[in-house]
C-alpha cells in the first residue's frame, strides 16, 4: 500500500482493541439516530395517536429505501476491508467508486418504482381514510429526498470499511441533533404538523451530506481515493460487492415486510391504537439493538480484513469476542427497560390524545424487550458471513428469524390460539431467539471450516 491511516493501522491490529475502538463511534451515532427516530415518534404523538400510527404505516416503506441504500453500503465497506486485508489499494479504490456507481442505480429504482405506488399500497393493507392522508403526506416527501438518504448511507460505509467510523458518526449526529432541533420548530412552531416532521428529516440529511461530501471529494482525507476520469468497470468486483449487498437489502427488507405485516395482524385483531403501541414500544426498543449493531458493523469490517489476510485466528477472535460483549450489554438494556418501562411508555403517550394508550405500552415493552437477549447471537453471525463475503448466508439467517419464525410464531399466537397483541409480542420474541441460537450454530461450523480451509492452503 502506498498509503497508511490510523483507521487501517486499527482494522489490522489487535482483533479485540479494533471492535472496541471502532464499535464506540458507531455505537455513538447510531445511538443518536435512534434517538432522533424516538423524539422524532415523540413529537409527532403531540399530534395524537392517528399521526403516530401513520408515521408506524410509512416506517416499512422506508426502510426499504434505507434497506437498499444500506445493502449496498455494507457490500462496499466488506469489499474495501478485503482489498486492505489483501493489501491491495487499487482494488479499495476501485471497490469504493463501484459503491456508488450501484448506489445511482438504486437511486433510480426507488424513484421509478416506489414513489408513483404509495397510495395503492396502503390502500391494500386497509389504513383508514384518515391515516391514510397523513401518511402520503409524510412518505411523500421522504421517498422524493431519498438520494439525500442513499448518498450518506454509502459514504458511511466506505468510511467504516476502511476503518473510520469516526468520520461517519460525525456526519450521523450532526444531521440527527439538527433533526431533533427542527422537530417542534417545523411540527409546531410553523405549524406543519406531520409534514414538518419529514422535511426536518430531509433538511438535516442534505446537512450531513454536504459534510460527508467534502471530506470524501473535495478534502480528500479518506484512505481510498476517488478517480471517476479513470475508472474501469470490473465485473468481479462489482459481483463481490452484490453478492454481499443484495443479500443485505433483502434481509434489510425482510424487516420491513415484517413489520409490515406485523402491523397488518395488529390491524386485524386490534386497531390503529394497536399499531401505536406496536409502533412506540418498536422505536423504544430499537434503542436497545444500537450496542450490537455497532458491534456488527466493526464486525464486517474486522473480518473482512482477517479474512482478506487469512488470518483465521483473528477472525475467530473478532467473532467470539464481539459475541459475549453483545450478549453482556443487551442483558443489561432488557434489565434497565423492564425498570424503566413506565416512564419510557410516557414519551409516547403524553398527550391528550394518546394518553389512552400509555398502560399499553408499559405491557409492550416488557413483553417485546426479551428478543433483544439473544439478538447478538443471529446479528454478529450475519456480520461475520457478510465480512468473508457470504452475504446469501446472512440472508437466510435474517429470512429466518424475519419471515419464517417471527411472523409464523406470531400469527399462531396471535390468531390462532386467539391471545391478542400478546400474542404478536411474545411471538415477535419466541420467533427472535430461535433464529439467534440457530444461526450461532452455523456461524460457529462456518469458522472452524475456514480454519481447515486456510491450514491446507498454506501447506
Amino acid at each position: 500500500m502506498n498509503r497508511q491511516t490510523k483507521g487501517v493501522e486499527t482494522l489490522l491490529g489487535n482483533p479485540k482493541k479494533a471492535m472496541v475502538k471502532l464499535s464506540i463511534p458507531i455505537m455513538l451515532a447510531m445511538l443518536i439516530q435512534t434517538f432522533y427516530n424516538v423524539i422524532d415518534g415523540i413529537w409527532v404523538a403531540g399530534l395524537g395517536a392517528d399521526h403516530l400510527a401513520a408515521i408506524g404505516m410509512f416506517f416499512p416503506i422506508y426502510m426499504i429505501i434505507l434497506s437498499l441504500a444500506i445493502g449496498i453500503g455494507v457490500g462496499g465497506s466488506a469489499a474495501i476491508s478485503r482489498k486492505i486485508g489483501a493489501k491491495d489499494h487499487e482494488g479499495a479504490d476501485s471497490a469504493a467508486m463501484h459503491t456508488m456507481l450501484v448506489g445511482m442505480l438504486v437511486l433510480l429504482l426507488v424513484l421509478f418504482l416506489v414513489f408513483p405506488f404509495l397510495e395503492p399500497i396502503f390502500q391494500l393493507i386497509g389504513v383508514s381514510d384518515n391515516v391514510l392522508q397523513l401518511t402520503l403526506s409524510y412518505g411523500r416527501i421522504l421517498v422524493g429526498g431519498s438520494f439525500l438518504l442513499i448518498f450518506n448511507s454509502l459514504s458511511s460505509g466506505v468510511l467504516r470499511g476502511e476503518g473510520d467510523p469516526k468520520r461517519a458518526m460525525w456526519a450521523m449526529v450532526l444531521g440527527s441533533v439538527l433533526n431533533m432541533a427542527l422537530d417542534p420548530l417545523f411540527i409546531f412552531t410553523f405549524k406543519m404538523g406531520i409534514v414538518g416532521a419529514a422535511w426536518a428529516t430531509l433538511v438535516s440529511m442534505f446537512i450531513s451530506s454536504l459534510l460527508l461530501f467534502y471530506w470524501l471529494f473535495i478534502k480528500r482525507v479518506s484512505f481510498v481515493v476517488f478517480h471517476f476520469f479513470k475508472f474501469r468497470f470490473d465485473k468481479q468486483l462489482m459481483g463481490q460487492i452484490l453478492r454481499v449487498g443484495i443479500p443485505v437489502s433483502l434481509s434489510q427488507m425482510s424487516m420491513s415486510v415484517a413489520i409490515f405485516m406485523l402491523n397488518y395482524i395488529v390491524v386485524f385483531i386490534s386497531n390503529s391504537d394497536g399499531v401505536a403501541v406496536f409502533t412506540g414500544a418498536w422505536r423504544i426498543l430499537m434503542i436497545g439493538l444500537v450496542p450490537v449493531m455497532g458491534i456488527q458493523s466493526s464486525m464486517i469490517s474486522i473480518t473482512g480484513a482477517a479474512y482478506g489476510a487469512k488470518n483465521v485466528d483473528k477472525l475467530e477472535t473478532a467473532y467470539h469476542f464481539g459475541m459475549k460483549l453483545g450478549v453482556l450489554i443487551e442483558l443489561a438494556i432488557v434489565g434497565l427497560i423492564f425498570l424503566f418501562a413506565n416512564p419510557l411508555a410516557y414519551l409516547f403517550s403524553y398527550s391528550k390524545g394518546s394518553v389512552h394508550i400509555q398502560e399499553d405500552l408499559v405491557l409492550a415493552l416488557r413483553s417485546l424487550e426479551w428478543f433483544l437477549l439473544l439478538m447478538p447471537l443471529g446479528m454478529l453471525t450475519a456480520g461475520m458471513f457478510q465480512g468473508i463475503g457470504k452475504g446469501e448466508n446472512a440472508l437466510l439467517i435474517n429470512l429466518f428469524r424475519t419471515l419464517v419464525f417471527q411472523l409464523l410464531f406470531s400469527y399462531l399466537l396471535a390468531i390462532v390460539f386467539k391471545n391478542g397483541l400478546q400474542g404478536v409480542y411474545w411471538g415477535v420474541v419466541s420467533g427472535n431467539l430461535l433464529a439467534a441460537v440457530l444461526a450461532f450454530g452455523w456461524g460457529h461450523h462456518t469458522v472452524r471450516k475456514l480454519r481447515l480451509k486456510f491450514e491446507k492452503t498454506r501447506k
